[in-house]
């Protein structure tokens, strides 16, 4: 099988039928859908992938406001844990084939002493693994930078933490963490080779890809030659700028209609709502220069 393209749809909130719209129309092959079990129409949204032509790549597990699986508060870590495992069942029931799980996002001070929260996340994702084994799903365990988790920063902490869940335990790489985090990013995607189920891209800057420094043919020959045949998933996330040179015109956060977790992220991270528009160039951006250096790339095969 080829690489495919998917792409998150929670940079910027909106029905998921606009969402769908916008992949179809900009070639996108999948959806990675951000994991709302309780408040998403499963039916209805097979029937928009079904129309629009857009399969469901699989799921990512939102951890922030209050779910975190290495909680000091063990009543936060089950109600965590059985998030977790509805987002499975959701992806099972949309024909999804993993759920990314990456650690709380913007926890950056820890609750107990290393031992225990190891601990405490390998249980948990042993737990749903076995619950993601029965309906044929892999977990994708990612790595985030040291700015938004303490936990798995890098790919060999992924990975160790990976190998001590065991059977099918899965890994999610995202080239613009692994940019910041990783020594050898080569190296780094090698050693995860036999456990790598997704790959996130947005550039340096996160921005969408093509806006940055990243090499795009030389990280897509990287993943031929190691035999990766899943989605680019593409998670750009443009920062707000309040200076006069700004052409970024992006919303402020706002509670009333983000939730709270999600405008806590969105502020944290410098970031906001993006326009329609703007939205609506960066997939198209993203889409076209992906699709360019894949074709090459294959070309040369």
């Amino acid at each position: 099988m080829a690489i495919r393209l998917s792409m998150h749809n929670w940079m910027r909130p909106e029905p998921v039928e606009d969402t769908v719209s916008r992949l179809a129309r900009h070639g996108y092959d999948a959806i990675e859908i951000s994991s709302d079990p309780r408040n998403m129409d499963v039916a209805d949204i097979r029937r928009l992938l079904g129309e629009h032509g857009v399969a469901c790549a699989g799921a990512l597990a939102l951890f922030m406001g209050g779910r975190d699986l290495v909680h000091e508060d063990v009543y936060i870590r089950e109600a965590s844990l059985g998030y977790l495992m509805d987002t499975i069942q959701l992806t099972e029931a949309l024909g999804g084939t993993f759920v990314t799980v990456p650690c709380t996002v913007g926890k950056v001070v820890p609750m107990a002493d290393p031992e225990a929260e190891w601990a405490w996340y390998v249980t948990a994702l042993q737990r749903a693994q076995r619950h993601a084994a029965n309906c044929g799903i892999r977990l994708a365990i990612e790595p985030l930078t040291r700015y938004e988790t303490y936990l798995i920063n890098r790919a060999d902490q992924a990975l160790r933490l990976a190998e001590e869940v065991g059977d099918d335990c899965g890994i999610c790489l995202d080239i613009f963490h692994m940019n910041i985090e990783e020594a050898d990013w080569k190296a780094a995607l090698r050693a995860c080779a036999p456990r790598l189920v997704n790959f996130h891209v947005a550039e340096n800057n996160r921005l969408a890809p093509g806006s940055g420094a990243i090499d795009w043919s030389v990280l897509i020959e990287e993943l031929l030659a190691v035999g990766y045949d899943g989605h680019l998933s593409v998670e750009f996330m443009p920062a707000v700028d309040r200076t006069p040179i700004s052409d970024r015109h992006i919303l402020d956060a706002d509670d009333a209609t983000l939730g709270r977790g999600m405008a806590k992220w969105l502020r944290d991270h410098a970031s906001g709502i993006l326009p329609a528009d703007l939205y609506d160039a960066y997939t198209a951006q993203s889409a076209q220069t992906l699709r360019h250096h894949l074709t090459k790339a294959y070309a040369r095969r």
